[in-house]
């Protein structure tokens, strides 16, 4: 499911578990990383939950960013950074407001603090990644 989709979804729902549960219902449809790619290399700092991200570069110099949680919530909020970001150049990356994007979501104020860190821990590695690439 792409971003926009995602996003759209969320706004036709008002309760908070609709929420909850659709953000874990993404989760599952994330194609699960291989054990070789849950490395301390790929491993996320800064997330309670086990979170891995891997990022592969396409001939059009675009990203597709790929990841993986031990935890059904984390693996959803994994899946919405991923379609946030993939497809998109390193540059085009590093320019999307993506703290700003999420908190219209509407997800934020229903995080613990710690999920809120991890998915900031996240999006900060999206953008070294996006850095690393250019």
């Amino acid at each position: 499911m792409n971003f926009d989709e995602i996003k759209e979804s969320l706004s036709f729902l008002d309760d908070w578990e609709d929420r909850y549960k659709f953000v874990i219902d993404l989760g599952g449809e994330l194609p699960s990383l291989a054990d070789s790619e849950k490395t301390s290399a790929n491993k996320v700092q800064g997330c309670v939950s086990q979170v891995w991200l891997v990022v592969d570069r396409h001939d059009d110099s675009s990203l597709v960013f790929r990841g993986d949680s031990d935890a059904m919530i984390v693996k959803g909020l994994v899946a919405i950074v991923v379609s946030l970001f993939s497809n998109k150049t390193p540059q085009a990356v590093i320019d999307t407001p993506a703290q700003e994007i999420l908190e219209g979501l509407g997800l934020s104020e229903h995080l613990t603090s710690q999920r809120a860190n991890g998915l900031r821990s996240m999006i900060d590695r999206v953008y070294a990644e996006a850095r690393a690439h250019l």
